[in-house]
């Protein structure tokens, strides 16, 4: 096996003659390409991924990577031919099906899907496995993680410095897959051959580091469901901080750091965040979903990426008023929401970035207390758009959510997910809403190390696991936060004596949301039946509505502080 792999390594020099480095953006990919996610194709969805071993070759000098991919799949239907994701800037040198070598026209590759056709049917519940050898110079990003690619840079001292990021565009960027949310191969393992003096830290457990008989070296790694564009390489002349967690469930957690040269302390406090983060997360929502292989984190020459078990990290060591770091945090938060729970249609990518942007704040609050966590959900706050609603109830690509242009709901996920979550925290409880947390994340509310497995998930089950654990129809708080672009308004009338509040809600929905009222210090909280409640109130008394901002609600004044905001942003800057 190693022999193999090694000849691999030694012939792909030969097999380079690019002379011409891309610039960024540059080659250009098709739409295909672009397009992640989406409706499936109908011969892509008779594929069941089995496993996938890939080789590659980094080569920096010519911004070049070969690969050597092994895709083994079990046919959920009768199968004549392989449509697999692959980007038509790396073509392809040679294909064999079961062992056994394809004539050139067996396969075609225009537009960036590669269709093998098979030397013989598959049937149902039948196996196949294709070996496909490509290479070329693959797609540069023009401003990695907000577009994906190669990202080709040096390091301070000169070194070369690579890695991929495949959300936005997918993994068909780099190797040949399914690039759709439950085209996930059940096993990886990959094979990375790098320069000498180079490191090649990536996904899952380290099986070895084989050095050739040139200084060259490959690295070794497997993992096991990874999310489709979670595969990362990451290429530097790292060094590297371990150590073990010791886990509340009783098992102990490998953990990695891989940083440039000259940032240990820097690093090192970094590093010291692991533990207290795991622990967060541990005790908040449950164990690590990837226990038996490691939590991995590798600096990278763009901003971050949740890579499952190798989180990419540029945040150039930040410091903030909330004491931690924010983007490792967040991209930690990944591995459960994102990761171990993948929703199955871009459509429902809230449940990724929605919660994996409330464990900020949730955070904040397990470490300093209720200040911290209403501080850092003000922030949020001004940032809501609500131009969109995050979902469509369709299936859509990555592009069709995430671009608000294409009519998607952009940050919107992000943030109003976010005060979404801490609304409905509100509003059924912390116990409700830990065991709904856990429920959409693992399946079951009593996880262990080993009873769970990553899973897929969606907006129509989540609603479905917050029914189950609260005994309640909460269809009217999805309806309104989801489906509606606008925010409820809470409308307020007040005579001499009494207070009458009125939910005003997108398309007219009926918005039963319990409201607290506080009256000179007391707080009395409105059922708000049908939508609508009155309280009497003293004459002349402090009247505050919503005293602890638990209600996602519209705000005129946060709606005026974004059109001056946004105004203030378009105005030319004087010039000296």
């Amino acid at each position: 096996m190693i022999a193999s792999r090694l000849a691999f390594a030694c012939g792909c020099l030969a097999l380079t003659g690019a002379t011409t480095l891309p610039k960024k953006g540059e080659p250009a990919i098709t739409a295909q390409t672009a397009r992640s996610g989406g409706v499936i194709d109908p011969d892509q969805a008779k594929l069941g991924f089995d496993a996938a071993d890939l080789s590659f070759e980094v080569l920096p000098e010519t911004e070049t990577l070969r690969g050597v991919a092994t895709l083994s799949f079990t046919a959920k239907a009768a199968l004549d031919r392989l449509a697999i994701d692959l980007d038509r800037n790396l073509p392809v040198d040679a294909i064999a099906i079961d062992g056994a070598a394809l004539a050139p026209g067996a396969w075609s590759n225009p537009e960036g899907r590669l269709v093998i056709t098979l030397p013989q049917r598959v049937a149902k519940g039948g196996h196949v496995a294709a070996r496909i050898s490509y290479g070329g110079q693959p797609h540069v990003a023009v401003k990695a993680p907000w577009d994906s690619g190669m990202v080709w840079a040096t390091t301070p001292g000169g070194a070369p410095w690579f890695a991929t990021t495949a959300e936005g565009y997918g993994c068909d960027l780099f190797w040949p897959c399914l690039d759709f949310p439950t085209g996930e191969p059940g096993v990886v393992t990959l094979h990375i051959t790098v320069p000498k003096g180079l490191k090649a830290p990536s996904n899952g457990k380290l099986l070895g580091v084989d050095t050739l008989p040139d200084g060259r070296t490959v690295w070794n790694w497997r993992i096991k469901h990874p999310n489709t564009y979670g595969i990362a390489l990451n290429v530097g002349p790292y060094e590297e901080i371990s150590g073990v967690y010791k886990s509340r469930y009783g098992n102990s957690i490998p953990m990695f750091y891989w940083f440039l040269p000259g940032e240990e302390e820097k690093a090192r406090a970094l590093f010291a965040e692991f533990g207290p983060t795991l622990d967060f997360f541990e005790s908040e929502v449950g164990p690590y979903p990837f226990g038996d292989e490691k939590v991995g984190v590798v600096e990278t020459p763009h901003k971050g990426m949740e890579h499952q078990t190798i989180n990419a990290y540029g945040n150039d060591y930040a410091k903030a008023p909330e004491g931690f770091d924010w983007l490792f945090q967040h991209e930690f938060a990944h591995e459960y929401f994102g990761n171990q729970l993948t929703a199955a249609n871009w459509d429902d990518y809230w449940l990724h970035e929605g919660y994996g942007t409330y464990m900020q704040p949730l955070y904040g609050r397990w470490r300093e207390g209720e200040a911290r966590y209403a501080t850092m959900l003000a922030d949020e706050r001004g940032k809501i758009a609500n131009l969109r609603p995050i979902i469509s109830g369709k299936v859509r690509t990555e592009e069709e959510v995430y671009e608000v242009d294409k009519g998607g709901p952009g940050q919107d996920i992000y943030y109003k997910g976010s005060w979404m979550l801490h609304t409905l925290r509100s509003l059924i409880g912390d116990r409700a809403f830990r065991d709904v947390t856990r429920l959409a994340v693992y399946g079951r509310i009593d996880p262990r190390p080993g009873n769970f497995a990553p899973r897929y998930g969606s907006t129509l089950e989540y609603e479905r696991f917050v029914r189950r654990v609260t005994g309640k129809d909460y269809g009217w708080f999805f309806d309104v936060y989801l489906r509606e672009a606008a925010l409820p308004d809470l409308i307020e009338t007040r005579s001499a004596t009494r207070l009458a509040l009125r939910w005003q809600a997108p398309g007219g929905r009926v918005f039963p949301m319990p409201v607290e009222v506080q009256i000179d210090g007391r707080v009395v909280k409105l059922p708000m039946a049908g939508g609508v409640g009155s309280l009497t109130v003293p004459k002349r008394a402090h009247v505050v509505i919503d005293p602890k901002a638990k209600l996602l609600r519209r705000s005129v004044a946060i709606e005026q502080y974004q059109v001056w905001r946004d105004a203030q942003a378009r105005r030319p800057r004087p010039t000296n």
